[in-house]
């Protein structure tokens, strides 16, 4: 299916892209406000105390960046195939099955995510319900919006491999 390779090469161009982007902005908020940190105790200088105090948010932001960086990190290792894998089964196979076993294991795969997908979706509509409110005045759901994102990006990778994997079980190339 060229249309789906043509997809996940894009999100992978734009998912290496938000990678870099958040990396380098959690590298410079952290950075600022060590420095900031440092500047205030140990030089007293209290201009340094008074710019903290203006980005009281930037720490929370930098967290909620690492939950990002895990779902899109996540989502791009399970495109090349360097995800977690737990694997039983391929010493006891016989190896004339193991591409079988590759789309199963897909299957269960996007499954699991699926159902990890809707509920994240019921999340965030509770979320929403209740109005919380983040750093800034941001509502609370926004930045919980990589769990429903995060598993969809997952559930794309492994129809992938469904697909390319059952296509090459039915063609017997190896």
């Amino acid at each position: 299916m060229p249309i789906l390779r043509c997809i996940d090469n894009l999100l992978a161009r734009i998912e290496g892209w938000l990678v870099v982007v958040m990396l380098w902005l959690m590298v410079i908020l952290t950075f600022v406000q060590v420095a900031l940190r440092s500047l205030y105790a140990y030089g007293h200088f209290h201009w340094a105390n008074a710019m903290l105090g203006r980005m009281d948010g930037s720490m929370p932001f930098v967290s909620l960046l690492v939950l990002w960086l895990t779902f899109l990190g996540a989502s791009l290792l399970t495109r090349d195939g360097k995800h977690i894998h737990i694997d039983i089964f391929s010493s006891i196979l016989p190896e004339r099955w193991l591409p079988a076993r590759e789309v199963i294991l897909a299957l269960v795969a996007l499954l699991i995510c699926a159902m990890m997908l809707k509920v994240c979706v019921d999340y965030i509509r509770m979320e929403m319900a209740f109005g919380s409110t983040t750093f800034y005045g941001l509502p609370g759901w926004a930045g919980q919006m990589i769990l429903p994102a995060g598993f969809g990006l997952l559930c794309f990778r492994f129809l992938v491999k469904v697909v390319h994997e059952g296509i090459r079980l039915v063609r017997g190339s190896p």
